[in-house]
């Protein structure tokens, strides 16, 4: 973990503790409570889906829900939004492929 903002002369940062979760099967750490994208970008993940059509790479992009550039499958669970989701211990997060497929 190196990502992470941890001094900054006018904004606070609080953090969760720390927290393992699962990208695409592998471990990575983050802090409980943020939103799953700030977790991902800071261990270096930028490609959270493919588009639909010619399967061109989205990631993070307007950081408040709206847009579903960051879709991933969370614990199974297709078109998560990751930049309004906050990070638990242990979950299970998928690059997205398309729309997702419901399990």
């Amino acid at each position: 973990m190196g990502g992470w903002i941890k001094e900054h002369p006018i904004l606070s940062f609080k953090h969760g503790r720390k927290v393992k979760f699962y990208v695409d099967g592998k471990e990575y750490e983050g802090y409980e409570g943020e939103p799953i994208a700030a977790a991902l970008h800071a261990n270096g993940i930028k490609v959270y889906r493919r588009s639909i059509g010619l399967g061109r790479p989205r990631g993070f992009f307007c950081a408040v829900g709206k847009c579903s550039s960051c879709f991933m499958i969370v614990n199974g669970v297709p078109n998560v939004r990751v930049c309004i989701t906050p990070l638990r211990e242990g979950m299970r997060v998928q690059t997205q492929m398309g729309k997702g497929e419901i399990r």
